[in-house]
C-alpha cells in the first residue's frame, strides 16, 4: 500500500510539474523571458563600464597597456563606451542586434586575455578568514553567459516593451527614417 501512495502521490506531482511547465511554455507567457535577460545583461554591462569610468579611463588604459593592447586610450575609451551604450540599448531593448556585435566582442577579448587562464569557474574559494570568503579570479564562465544572453535576445528578440517593437511597428505601418515631411 505504501508504494501504491507514493507512486500516486509522484504521478500527482508530476502531473502538476508538467502543466506549470506547460503553462511556462504557453506563446503569452513565454515572450516576456526577453525581460530578464536584457535587465541583467543591460545592467551588468552599465555597471562595469560605470566601474572603468569611475575609477579612471586611464586606470583602465594603463591596465590594457600591461596587456600590451594596441592603442590602448583609445581601446579604453572605446569599451567604456560600448558597455555604457550597449548595455543602455539592451536594457531599452533598442538596436539589440547592433549593439550585441561590439559587445560580444569585448567579451571574447576579455574571456580570451583576461579569464582563460583562470579556467572555467567565476568562483574561485581561496579561504575563509574571520567569517568571511576570499575568492581568486574569475574565469570565463559569465562571459560565456553573457554571449548566451546575447545571442538569445538576437536570434528570440527583444521581447515586450522594446523600443525594437516599437520601430517594428512603426516601419510596418509604412514610415521609414528617410522620408521626408513636407
Amino acid at each position: 500500500m505504501n508504494q501504491l501512495t507514493q507512486s500516486l502521490e509522484q504521478e500527482g506531482s508530476s502531473r502538476f510539474l508538467s502543466r506549470g511547465l506547460a503553462f511556462l511554455a504557453r506563446p503569452s507567457v513565454a515572450v516576456w523571458a526577453a525581460i530578464p535577460l536584457r535587465l541583467i545583461v543591460g545592467y551588468g554591462f552599465m555597471e562595469h563600464g560605470l566601474a572603468k569610468l569611475s575609477k579612471g579611463p586611464e586606470n583602465f588604459a594603463a591596465i590594457l597597456h600591461t596587456m600590451g593592447v594596441p592603442a590602448p586610450h583609445l581601446m579604453a575609451w572605446l569599451t567604456i563606451l560600448t558597455e555604457l551604450i550597449g548595455g543602455l540599448a539592451v536594457l531599452l531593448g533598442a538596436f539589440v542586434a547592433l549593439v550585441s556585435l561590439p559587445m560580444a566582442a569585448v567579451l571574447v577579448v576579455a574571456m580570451l586575455t583576461v579569464h582563460l587562464p583562470y579556467g572555467f569557474s567565476s568562483i574561485k574559494l581561496l579561504s575563509v578568514t574571520s567569517g568571511r570568503a576570499q575568492f581568486g579570479p574569475p574565469g570565463y564562465e559569465l562571459d560565456l553567459l553573457y554571449l548566451a544572453c546575447l545571442a538569445a535576445l538576437v536570434f528570440g528578440g527583444s521581447g515586450p516593451m522594446a523600443i525594437d517593437g516599437l520601430l517594428r511597428k512603426w516601419r510596418k505601418g509604412g514610415h521609414s527614417f528617410l522620408e521626408q515631411s513636407h
